[in-house]
């Protein structure tokens, strides 16, 4: 029985290693669909959303990922570092469309919602918390 349950956990350990080794760990840039898909489960779980609102919902993240991409790109492409704090300054009317729509779409009482719980926890890296170099 000892055995079994070592020999098991060592598996579960060498599948997770490679699935790391694969990027399912982070490291790689998610697609605007990925990141699309990621809101619509979180919205979607959250507020059960009929079809032409999810829909809307989905617009928007994917106008919003679009843009964000396009910052990177053009921050990237002046070679050098990238100026983290222009880029956020610029992306803050992304941000603001975003947020305005949405709330049009899901009314005042879900938009809170939207905010205070399920916006930190799609951030990348880590859900918005306490890094080390922010």
């Amino acid at each position: 029985m000892k055995k079994s349950i070592f020999i098991l956990s060592l598996l579960f350990l060498a599948g997770s290693v490679t699935v790391m080794a694969q990027g399912g760990g982070g490291g790689q840039r998610r697609t605007v669909a990925e990141r699309v898909q990621r809101a619509h489960e979180k919205i979607d779980s959250a507020f059960h959303l009929d079809a032409t609102k999810q829909a809307q919902v989905d617009s928007a993240f994917a106008t919003f990922y679009r843009g964000q991409d396009k910052l990177r790109e053009e921050a990237m492409a002046g070679g050098g570092q990238p100026d983290f704090q222009a880029m956020r300054e610029k992306s803050q009317p992304l941000m603001d469309a975003r947020d305005k729509e949405l709330k049009t779409i899901l009314g005042d009482d879900k938009f809170k919602i939207y905010k205070d719980a399920i916006e930190p926890t799609m951030r990348g890296r880590g859900g918005g918390g306490g890094g080390g170099n922010r």
